[in-house]
C-alpha cells in the first residue's frame, strides 16, 4: 500500500516538473486542510508552577542573555553586526523564533523589548526588493534562514496585533521575490555557480519549513495575493524534489534504512538520514497535505511515525542522531536540536491525526530528552548526549559518532556546534503555547499536562479561563478550575500510559468515577455556564518496564523515564571556540557561562532486576511546591529503587561500550536509586538484566 501510495505521489510530482508552473495546482478559492485540533494564540497559555519556574530559568539563563552578548546573536549581522557561524545566516532566526514563544508566553518585558528590537530593526531594513535579512548578492541570499525569521514572524503578528499589519506587509513584499527567486530555477534555494549560502543542501532538505508561515499568511491575510503564496510553496516542494530531498521517497517502508552503518547500501540523499533534518521531515507530509487533501500524505506522516519510533527513537523520545542516524546503540549521541525540533514536530503532527500516542511523544521528549541536556539552571547546554552517560566530558575518541568531535557531550557555551545554541531554546516555550487545543466541536482540550492557565474566546462570545494547577509529570494528579460564559465542552487526554483506575472527582460528583476516555484518549467534562466548574483528575501509574535488544531493558514512571542516579564531581572551565578550541574572548561570554566535564563518584556499571521494583516519594511537600530548579539530581519528588549489581562492563572510546550481553556480577545485589532521566545529568537507562535474589528495597 506504502509503496502504490508512494507512486502515485511521484507520479504527480514528475508531471508538474515536467510542465512548469504553470501547471500549478492553485484555483480561485482554494482552501487548506484543517487540523484536528487547532492552536490557540500565542499568549493565550501561561505557565504555573515548576513549568514556569523553567520558563523563568530559561529566561534568566543563557537564551534571555544571549542577545546582549552572544556573538552569534548580539553581533549578528541580521542587526547591523558582523558575525555568523556559517553562509545559511540561521543563528539569530533560531534564536528569534524561540524568544518570541517565551516572551509572550511567560510575559518577560526584558524578552519581550529584545524581540521587539529584533523586529524593528529587521523590518526597518527590508530591502528594496522585499529581501528580509542584510544579504545583497545572490550567491549569498538563501531561503532557509528566511524560513526561521518567517516562524518567528508569525508568532510575533498572533501575539502583538499592534505589529500584526506591518510584519504582514513585510511577508507579502517578501513572498512576491522568493516566489521569482523560486521561479528562475530555484534561485536562493538550489545552488548554482559560485552561490555560497547552502553548498552543503541544507535548504532543500527543509522545503516545507516555508509551508507553516505561507499557510498562515494565505488563510488569515491573503491580501489578494493567494495564488503568489500557493505558488511559491509548490515551488519550494519542487526544487528540493529536483534536487533529489522529496521526503516522500524516505518515509517509506522498506525504504527507512532500519541501521545505517558505513557499509550499509544507501541509495537516497545524505539529507534524509541527518538527524536534524529528520526531525523536521517528519512535518513534510502535512504540510503538502494541507493543500493536497491527499489522504495517502496523512497516512505517510502516521507511517513515519512508526518508522523513526521502532528503529530510531531513543529512550528519551528524541532521535539517536550523531549528527547521522545509526542504530539505537545506548552509547551513540542525540543531538540537542533534534530534542527541540521533535517536540515541535509531534506537536504539530499531534494536531492533525489526534492519535494519543503522539501527544505522548511529545511529552515524552519534553520530560526527559530535551532537559537532560539542559543543565538545571538553563546556562550551559550538550551538543549530544547519551542514554548511557557515564562522563561528561571532552572524550579521548569518537569513533562511534559520525561528525561530532569528543566535546559533544561537554556542558557548555557552544560545545561543537553553535546551532544547539540558538536553537535549543524553542523547546518549552512551543511546548506550552500547544499544550491547549480548540477542538472541532466548539471545544478545547488540555492534551500536554504540564501546569498551566488558558483564556480564550470561544465562537467569538464564549470567554473561557481555564486553570491546571498539577505537578505533572511528578505526581498524577491534576485540579482543573473552569469558568466560561456560555456551555461548553472541556476535554483532558489521558495518557497511554494511564492505568485503568484513573478517576476523575468533583464537578458535582461526591465520588469519584474511572475516567471513559474517547478513542483518541480525550475525557470529556461538560461545562456550564455562569458557575466555576472544577475537577480533580488522578492518573492510575506505575512502573513500565520497556525490553530492548540483548535482554536490556528500561524503566517508566508516568511519562518519566528513569535513569540511575550517578553522582558526580563538576569542573569548570572558560568556554571555548566551537571551531578553533580557543578560550572565547570576554566580550562574547558573560560571567555566568562556563564548559563543565562531570566525573562519577558512584558506581554506574550494573545490571538490574525489574521485576524487583519499589516507588519511594522523597519529597512530602505540598502539592503547589516543588524544589527549583527541578530538573537537578534529588530533586524530583518521586524515585524509584532497583534490584541491581554491579557488573563487569567495557569502556569503549572512553565511554560505557555496549551493554554486555552476558554480563558478569562483580558484588552482591543491592537496592540501586533510580532517578528521573533528566535529572540525572550523569545517568545509565538502557541496562542488561539478570535475575537477582531478592533484595530488601
Amino acid at each position: 500500500m506504502a509503496h502504490s501510495c508512494f507512486a502515485v505521489l511521484f507520479a504527480l510530482v514528475a508531471v508538474r516538473l515536467v510542465s512548469g508552473q504553470n501547471n500549478s495546482t492553485y484555483r480561485d478559492g482554494a482552501t487548506l486542510v484543517q487540523p484536528t485540533y487547532q492552536p490557540l494564540t500565542l499568549g493565550s497559555v501561561k505557565p504555573l508552577g515548576w513549568f514556569k519556574d523553567q520558563l523563568e530559568l530559561e529566561a534568566a539563563g543563557l537564551g534571555g542573555n544571549m542577545f546582549d552578548f552572544y556573538r552569534f546573536v548580539h553581533d549578528s549581522r541580521w542587526i547591523g553586526g558582523s558575525t555568523e557561524y556559517s553562509a545559511l545566516d540561521e543563528a539569530s532566526p533560531y534564536w528569534f523564533n524561540g524568544m518570541v514563544p517565551l516572551a509572550f508566553g511567560l510575559g518577560d518585558e526584558n524578552i519581550q523589548s529584545q524581540v521587539k528590537y529584533y523586529l524593528d530593526y529587521v523590518l526597518d531594513h527590508q530591502q528594496d526588493d522585499g529581501w528580509l535579512g542584510f544579504e545583497t548578492t545572490e550567491a549569498t541570499r538563501g531561503l532557509w534562514a528566511r524560513c526561521l525569521l518567517l516562524l518567528g514572524l508569525i508568532q510575533y503578528a498572533e501575539a502583538d496585533p499592534s505589529q500584526t499589519e506591518r510584519i504582514v506587509d513585510a511577508m507579502h513584499r517578501y513572498v512576491v521575490l522568493a516566489h521569482s527567486m523560486l521561479q528562475n530555477n530555484y534561485t536562493g534555494l538550489i545552488v548554482h555557480g559560485n552561490d555560497t549560502f547552502d553548498t552543503a543542501g541544507f535548504g532543500v532538505g527543509r522545503t516545507h519549513e516555508m509551508h507553516i508561515p505561507l499557510q498562515w499568511l494565505y488563510e488569515k491575510y491573503p491580501r489578494n495575493n493567494s495564488q503568489i503564496i500557493w505558488e511559491t510553496m509548490e515551488l519550494m516542494i519542487d526544487g528540493g524534489v529536483s534536487w533529489g530531498a522529496d521526503w516522500r521517497t524516505f518515509w517509506v517502508e522498506g525504504v527507512y534504512p532500519p541501521v545505517l552503518y558505513d557499509t550499509t547500501p544507501y541509495d537516497l540523499s545524505w539529507v534524509f538520514i541527518h538527524g536534524v533534518n529528520m526531525a523536521e521531515g517528519l512535518r513534510y507530509p502535512l504540510s503538502i497535505y494541507r493543500m493536497t487533501s491527499q489522504e495517502a500524505l496523512r497516512e505517510q506522516t502516521r507511517t513515519a511515525v512508526d518508522l523513526l519510533a521502532k528503529y530510531h527513537r531513543s529512550l528519551a523520545g528524541t532521535i539517536i542522531a550523531d549528527e547521522y542516524i545509526s542504530d539505537l546503540n545506548p552509547s551513540r549521541g542525540a543531538e540537542l536540536c533534534i530534542a527541540a525540533e521533535v517536540m515541535f514536530s509531534s506537536a504539530y503532527i499531534y494536531q492533525y491525526l489526534g492519535d494519543n500516542d503522539i501527544a505522548d511523544w511529545a511529552e515524552q521528549t519534553a520530560f526527559n530528552a530535551l532537559p537532560v541536556s539542559v543543565a538545571a539552571d538553563w546556562w550551559s547546554h550538550q551538543y549530544v548526549q547519551q542514554e548511557n552517560q557515564p562522563w561528561s566530558r571532552n572524550l579521548s575518541s569518537t569513533g562511534f559518532w559520525s561528525d561530532v568531535d569528543s566535546y559533544a557531550n561537554v556542558f557548555g557555551l557552544e560545545p561543537n556546534y553553535p546551532c544547539c545554541t540558538v536553537n535549543h531554546p524553542q523547546g518549552y516555550p512551543k511546548f506550552l503555547a500547544n499544550s491547549f487545543v480548540s477542538t472541532g466541536d466548539g471545544g478545547l482540550a488540555h492534551v500536554f499536562l504540564i501546569p498551566a492557565t488558558m483564556t480564550t474566546t470561544l465562537d467569538g462570545e464564549n470567554a473561557v479561563s481555564v486553570s491546571a494547577d498539577t505537578n505533572y509529570p511528578f505526581s498524577q494528579t491534576i485540579k482543573y478550575n473552569i469558568s466560561a460564559t456560555s456551555p461548553f465542552d472541556f476535554y483532558v487526554r489521558i495518557p497511554t500510559w494511564a492505568g485503568t483506575n484513573s478517576t476523575i472527582r468533583g464537578n458535582g460528583n461526591t465520588t469519584a468515577t474511572t475516567v471513559s476516555p474517547s478513542s483518541q484518549g480525550l475525557q470529556k467534562i461538560e461545562v456550564p455556564s455562569g458557575q466555576a466548574t472544577t475537577f480533580t483528575l488522578d492518573l492510575e501509574a506505575s512502573p513500565r518496564v520497556v525490553t530492548r535488544a540483548n535482554n536490556t531493558a528500561a524503566i517508566y514512571y508516568g511519562s518519566l523515564l528513569y535513569a540511575l542516579a550517578i553522582e558526580y564531581e563538576s569542573s569548570s572551565r572558560a568556554p571555548i571556540n566551537y571551531h578553533t578550541e580557543d578560550v572565547l574572548p570576554a566580550n562574547t561570554t558573560d560571567s555566568h557561562t562556563h564548559d563543565f566535564s562531570l566525573t562519577p563518584t558512584s558506581p554506574w556499571n550494573i545490571a538490574i532486576d525489574p521485576t524487583q521494583i519499589k516507588v519511594v516519594r522523597t519529597n512530602t511537600t505540598s502539592s503547589s511546591s516543588l524544589p527549583n530548579p527541578i530538573w537537578d539530581l534529588g530533586a524530583p519528588p518521586a524515585e524509584l529503587r532497583v534490584a541491581a549489581v554491579e557488573i563487569d562492563w567495557p569502556v569503549a572510546f572512553d565511554t560505557a561500550a555496549d551493554p554486555p550481553a552476558n554480563p558478569a556480577a562483580t558484588g552482591n545485589p543491592f537496592s540501586a536509586r533510580f532517578v528521573p532521566y533528566a535529572s540525572a545529568k550523569l545517568h545509565m537507562a538502557h541496562l542488561p538484566v539478570l535475575q537477582l535474589s531478592t533484595v530488601d528495597l
